[in-house]
């Protein structure tokens, strides 16, 4: 069967209540209270989004999100009452994409979800045209070149949300495609961190450790040393810029 959102989440009555009004919104959510049952569901549903607690009662979630890493890009919100920057970067750094503190507020949490479920329709629908592009194209190199090249190096590739560079495809998470799409589409231009936050995050409400870590991953995975970065650059007390 197939879902919008699954909720991982050990406080039962929170996770119900979470699920009933995301179903108000035409969001069909089911919840699970364990490791062992998120990993039970996914083998016999599919959902376009998780959110994930990081205390559940048989393990850790960061763990889980390591385990669903191997095997997804589906977007993985965390949903803690855990408070420091060091379990955001945590989180952020082995595979999720956005951090959101409990206790939380539905209409927050539901418009951060409606955003990440837009996303992954665009993705979708992307892949789509792509497949239907690459249907109608001869197989030569020239032709093989997308409008997404970034200096005849990368190319973006929708319907594996992954870069490619050199024809190795490197995959991305959902926030580090949709950072790095939006930087392609203002090459050569500012981009600034309030815009970023917008168009990527849905909002403002996150710090700059959240955006600084994505930038970094971004250039760990592009860059030939992202020390010293040459596509993805920052522009002090601005934003950044995607030099092509």
């Amino acid at each position: 069967m197939h879902y919008n959102c699954l909720i991982v989440d050990d406080e039962v009555e929170l996770a119900k209540m979470t699920a009933e009004y995301f179903d108000m919104f035409d969001i069909k959510t089911q919840y699970v209270d364990s490791a062992v049952s998120c990993f039970d569901f996914l083998k016999e549903n599919e959902t376009d989004m998780i959110l994930l607690d990081i205390n559940l009662k048989d393990g850790s979630g960061f763990d889980v999100c390591r385990k669903i890493r191997e095997d997804y890009q589906l977007p993985i919100l965390f949903i803690s009452a855990r408070q420091s920057d060091d379990d955001v970067l945590v989180a952020l750094s082995i595979g999720g994409d956005d951090y959101v503190k409990k206790p939380y507020s539905l209409s927050v949490l539901l418009a951060k979800v409606k955003v990440n479920l837009k996303r992954v329709e665009q993705i979708k629908k992307l892949s789509e045209n792509s497949v239907d592009s690459d249907n109608g194209r001869k197989d030569t190199s020239s032709e093989n070149q997308t409008g997404d090249d970034i200096k005849e190096a990368i190319t973006l590739d929708p319907s594996t949300m992954s870069a490619v560079m050199n024809g190795n495809h490197i995959p991305l998470k959902a926030k580090e495609f949709a950072l790095l799409k939006v930087l392609y589409e203002n090459k050569n231009t500012i981009v600034t961190k309030d815009r970023l936050f917008n168009e990527v995050w849905g909002d403002s409400f996150y710090g700059d450790g959240t955006l600084n870590v994505h930038i970094r991953k971004l250039r760990e995975k592009l860059e030939k040393d992202a020390n010293n970065p040459e596509y993805i650059k920052t522009v002090w007390g601005t934003g950044y810029i995607l030099e092509m």
